[in-house]
């Protein structure tokens, strides 16, 4: 019989860490995992997708930039989705242009900056 009353105890400790708490609490970290990837991970890109989109809307004629493969030139036509480049580093009389789409810049270089090469 005092077998009997020992499995009853341990049954019903079980049954009692079983027992299910609220829901909000089951689901607390879960919604924690997400703030904390929406903070390290989602936030970010969007504020570099922002600055990218600034500084494409920003260009101008004789921007000296620098494309995503490493190209640097001076932009000497813009169109709305293209610009063309010069990319030769003397003053020839036949530059060497190539198009490329506005996307593929990456960034624009201070003034002077092919000179300097």
């Amino acid at each position: 019989m005092h077998i009997n009353s020992i499995s009853n105890l341990i049954m019903t400790q079980a049954n009692a860490t079983t027992a299910e708490g609220s829901p909000i609490l089951n689901m607390l970290p879960i919604l924690v995992m997400f703030i904390v990837l929406y903070f390290l991970m989602i936030r970010p890109q969007i504020k570099r997708q922002k600055e990218h989109r600034n500084l494409i809307s920003s260009l101008s004629q004789n921007d000296e930039i620098i494309t995503s493969g490493g190209i640097l030139g001076k932009i000497k036509k813009i169109n709305e989705n293209y610009v063309v480049i010069d990319i030769s580093y003397s003053s020839d009389k036949n530059p060497i242009e190539i198009a490329t789409q506005k996307n593929a810049i990456i960034g624009v270089m201070p003034k002077g900056t092919i000179k300097s090469l």
